[in-house]
């Protein structure tokens, strides 16, 4: 690993760090406050209601000025949003603070992700590299809640005190600083000029190439397996009478097994190429989503969650360097951002879709329904192959 991708890796980590830990710590106030649960649905939808709208011209910031111009506004738009919740710890306020570090971390993702496909010589690096990138959010995903969470409970004079959420808010302010600390010494790359002849962009010529189209809904039904098993488990632990450490601790398990997986992934993408493991982690999420919801206890339950946790893991790296393969160089911004809308929309709008499928048939047929879809998807993901770069291209420039 080069110094640079491990001062990105840690960068991202942090500005991470930032959102994980306040989608915890608001939702928790909010609800101390005496807000309903609905409110503080509307409240964490918000963290994905930025990104959503701001990922596609986040990503063409990103081709035009590159890396660290959209790192400062991402660390300046995290930091200041995130504090105000520490001055004004109110509803109002905390929504603020949802949008600011939601959309901040949408937006130095997408910089981070252009940054690092471009640091890659060829396909095999673009698929170390990015496995290695996928590091930070898992990490971060751990670090930022419990360092909240422990704030919030041991530095205020009792336990989830108010003084105890501002320290909280205030450490999650820090984070972005520290980001930045990072990304400084990062040295900027030549931008990608674009073709004499290239037409004015339009996110329609993105979506007229079939390998883009065929990528984003891959993409999204491997999200929406995400998306399903962090809703229904809760769900399905509540009807079975599990208490609320057993039902944290399946979901916990499957973020260990993503951690773990892409720290053995630099070394499994060498010998495998981007559609094989793809296809298999659809195939195999097929078929764990058949048998989930039959497991008879909470232990069972553990050990299939571990199972779709090393298999949904390896999605996103491999995901990632088959976009930067099939994307010109100067849209590569503007396919990330496409694909990060594409996600934050799926985020906000299919755990309500989730809950009226729910409500009416119950849960094991939502994991078999998502689980069908998941599998016949699996054909396509095999075809997910690059093309020549000059064939690919010739569409988008």
């Amino acid at each position: 690993m080069s110094p640079d991708l491990a001062r990105l890796i840690a960068g991202q980590m942090f500005l991470h760090a930032c959102m994980a830990g306040m989608r915890m710590a608001i939702p928790l106030l909010a609800l101390q406050q005496g807000f309903s649960a609905v409110a503080v649905g509307a409240l964490l939808a918000l963290f994905a209601l930025a990104p959503m709208f701001l990922a596609l011209p986040a990503g063409r910031y990103s081709d035009r000025r590159g890396l660290q111009k959209l790192m400062r506004i991402s660390v300046v738009l995290a930091a200041s949003g995130v504090v105000l919740s520490a001055v004004w710890p109110v509803f109002p306020v905390m929504c603020v603070s949802a949008l600011a570090a939601g959309g901040a971390t949408g937006m130095a993702v997408i910089a981070l992700q252009r940054h690092v496909g471009r640091m890659a010589k060829d396909p095999g690096e673009l698929k170390v590299a990015f496995s290695w990138l996928s590091l930070g959010p898992a990490v971060s995903n751990f670090v930022g809640p419990v360092l909240a969470g422990l704030l919030i409970d041991f530095s205020g004079p009792e336990a989830a005190h108010i003084s105890g959420f501002r320290w909280a808010f205030l450490l999650m302010a820090v984070f972005p600083l520290v980001t930045w600390f990072w990304i400084r010494k990062v040295p900027e790359l030549a931008l990608s000029p674009e073709l004499p002849n290239a037409q004015p962009r339009r996110v329609w010529d993105l979506l007229a190439e079939p390998l883009m189209r065929r990528l984003l809904g891959v993409n999204w039904l491997l999200s929406s397996c995400w998306d399903v098993h962090t809703f229904v488990v809760p769900v399905l632990g509540h009807e079975r009478g599990y208490s609320a450490s057993v039902v944290g601790s399946i979901l916990g398990s499957f973020a260990l097994a993503a951690a773990f997986i892409r720290v053995c992934l630099p070394f499994i993408s060498r010998h495998v190429k981007e559609h094989q493991i793809i296809t298999g982690a659809m195939v195999c999420t097929a078929m764990l989503f058949a048998i989930y919801p039959l497991m008879p206890s909470a232990l069972t339950m553990g050990v299939c969650s571990v199972f779709l946790g090393l298999v949904l893991g390896t999605v996103q790296p491999m995901i990632m360097s088959t976009l930067h393969q099939i994307t010109p160089q100067h849209r590569q911004g503007e396919a990330l951002g496409l694909r990060l809308m594409s996600i934050n929309a799926s985020s906000v709008l299919m755990p309500m879709l989730f809950g009226t499928v729910g409500a009416i048939v119950g849960v094991a047929p939502l994991f078999w329904v998502v689980g069908m879809a998941v599998g016949s998807g699996a054909r396509g993901a095999w075809h997910l192959r690059p093309r020549q770069a000059s064939q690919a291209h010739d569409t988008l420039s």
